[in-house]
């Protein structure tokens, strides 16, 4: 009289059980997790807007030191003063005529 099982040993499964627990949990982590695919396209495009702002600023810069460059004591342009004076000041020669 030989008895064969009809149901799997408790072990087994409790150990399947486990593998397919730490699985399901290193699968989350990898695609959400802190450093996980989700977070890597979140900081990439983070990155590309932080590389666009620099390059507005870095050409605001430069039209900064030009206007800087122009305005100083070794180089003066008269027009870029006037304009400034103009905006600035609201400055107005005696000839113009002033709309509003």
């Amino acid at each position: 009289m030989s008895s064969t099982r009809k149901h799997p040993a408790l072990g087994a499964v409790l150990y399947v059980a486990v593998i397919f627990s730490l699985g399901m949990y290193f699968t989350f982590a990898a695609v959400q997790g802190d450093f996980g695919l989700f977070r890597r396209v979140q900081i990439e495009a983070e990155a590309q807007s932080l590389r666009a702002r620099h390059a507005a600023l870095t050409a605001e810069l430069e039209v900064m030191r030009n206007k800087t460059h122009r305005l100083s004591d070794d180089y003066l342009d008269l027009d870029l003063l006037d304009e400034q004076a103009r905006s600035v000041l609201g400055l107005v020669r005696a000839d113009e005529i002033v709309i509003r």
